[in-house]
């Protein structure tokens, strides 16, 4: 496949390497419910939960900085309008949960007047603590964490629905390999 229907290789690094952060995310908070709450092993997860969200929430700037500096290059052949639409629409939700969960995340620490890690850092709070905001931002982060795994799928699906019955060079342009079509 030609390097001008390929993104370019610093988006399609972060494109994966968000996913492997975006899985430690999930991972961690999913996991950390395995041990006694205020475990060390509950502490630590749930550390690496809040430190990688974080990470998530500075790289995608550096993301979106690329994605400015290039064209996303064609699908071929070109899908109907309404699948172009669907995807702008479920790739701005995924920003958005990209943004907004890390955002959240720190806002409701914050709220809970607990420390908010960050590689041997300590970052300052967003707002003062408040524990009836922090149970609402609770309540919205999980909410939205949980839409996150749907939109996730859905974006995965949508590749592979493409790649194997579709049969246009979707996926192919992200797969860091170069992909062939099968």
């Amino acid at each position: 496949m030609s390097q001008l229907n390929r993104y370019p290789s610093a988006a399609i690094f972060m494109h994966w390497l968000m996913l492997i952060l975006l899985a430690g995310v999930y991972a961690m908070i999913e996991l950390h419910d395995e041990f006694p709450d205020g475990s060390p092993s509950y502490e630590l997860l749930e550390t690496w939960h809040y430190m990688l969200g974080l990470t998530v929430f500075v790289l995608v700037g550096l993301r979106l900085v690329l994605r400015s500096r290039y064209t996303a290059p064609p699908i071929e052949p070109l899908p109907p309008a309404w699948q172009r639409r669907l995807s702008r629409l479920v790739h701005g939700l995924l920003y958005a949960l990209m943004i907004g969960m890390p955002i959240g995340g720190w806002l409701m620490l914050s709220a809970k007047g607990e420390t908010i890690p960050f590689y041997g850092l300590t970052l300052p709070a967003l707002v003062p603590p408040n524990e009836e905001l922090a149970e609402l931002i609770e309540e919205i982060h999980e909410t939205i964490g949980l839409t996150g795994y749907y939109l996730i799928g859905l974006h995965a699906l949508a590749a592979l629905l493409h790649h194997y019955l579709i049969r246009d060079n979707t996926l192919q342009r992200m797969l860091p390999w170069g992909g062939r079509k099968s």
